[in-house]
């Protein structure tokens, strides 16, 4: 058994997006290769509604699949091809776009103001680019859920762990996506495959990503006072963690405890030429796409 290193442990930045949607990004738009088969990852997380009302209108995707995680509130989406719906709190949407999609989904905080989700895009490999979009919503209750003992919880979203199946299947990034909680002090080892690249994304308490003894966090550059040091520091809200090669990766909860996604996928390893929502190989296909939507042939007939 080998333990995971951490790589990086980085905050996500605030960002606008949509129409004007206040959000969180924790990795997008820079080098494709250091989470392939991943390309963006945001937390679009607010208290006020203001600050998500506007959400995300009508938009193009090509070339990639988008995950979309619903914490607090509800997410209305609707596509080019008629299909519509609404996502509650605990349920998730895996959209292959594929080919050529047009949709929008617009947020909805519940009744305390809350609005609170995550989105993933996941890369799809050069023989998957032009196939047919597709969706799997899966409600909540659907989502295995495994209690440990020691008062670990995880939902397992989509892959196998601990004996549980995700209900999303049939992606091409063959990925594991957990939504895992840790309790205060408590030091959980959990299962990676060694042929996928792993992140870890930390939404509440704060906990150490390595095998130490004791919570006392892995080294980070962080600026302190207008200085940029080197400190040792709990991975807390907001973080992004990259994992190194190996057999599991573990925490060490700290005094509030943790709640994190673990998301592995295995790599695609082909060239990214990448414009906004469509991802394709090469920039002649970029181009190509562009002139689709130019032309109103993005949309492909169903066969």
């Amino acid at each position: 058994m080998s333990i995971r290193p951490v790589l990086s442990a980085d905050q996500s930045k605030p960002t606008l997006e949509g129409a004007g949607v206040h959000l969180h990004r924790a990795f997008g738009f820079h080098d494709p290769k250091a989470y392939d088969p991943f390309l963006l990852f945001d937390d679009f997380r607010n208290d006020d509604p203001r600050l998500s009302e506007k959400g995300f209108p009508w938009h193009p995707h090509r070339g990639i699949e988008t995950i979309t995680y619903v914490l607090a509130g509800e997410v209305e989406h609707e596509d080019s091809l008629g299909n519509k719906g609404r996502l509650g709190a605990g349920d998730i949407q895996w959209m292959t776009a594929g080919s050529g999609i047009m949709h929008q989904e617009m947020p909805h905080a519940n009744t305390k103001g809350q609005m609170h989700g995550f989105q993933l895009w996941a890369n799809l490999p050069r023989d998957l680019k032009m196939t047919a979009p597709n969706y799997q919503d899966v409600p909540s209750v659907e989502i295995p859920v495994i209690e440990e003992d020691d008062g670990s919880k995880v939902r397992v979203i989509v892959g196998n762990f601990w004996g549980r199946s995700g209900p999303v299947d049939g992606i091409a990034a063959d990925p594991l996506y957990l939504d895992v909680s840790v309790p205060a002090g408590v030091t959980k080892t959990l299962p990676v495959d060694t042929r996928r690249q792993a992140f870890a994304y930390v939404f509440e308490g704060a906990g150490a990503f390595a095998d130490a003894a004791a919570p006392q966090g892995v080294l980070l550059e962080k600026e302190v006072m207008g200085q940029e040091v080197n400190i040792r520091d709990l991975s807390g809200n907001r973080t992004v963690i990259r994992f190194g090669a190996g057999d599991d990766v573990r925490v060490q909860a700290g005094p509030e405890g943790v709640r994190f996604l673990l998301v592995a996928g295995a790599p695609i390893r082909e060239p990214v030429a990448w414009h906004g929502p469509i991802v394709m190989n090469t920039k002649d296909e970029l181009r190509q796409a562009m002139s689709d939507l130019r032309n109103g042939t993005f949309i492909r007939p169903a066969h």
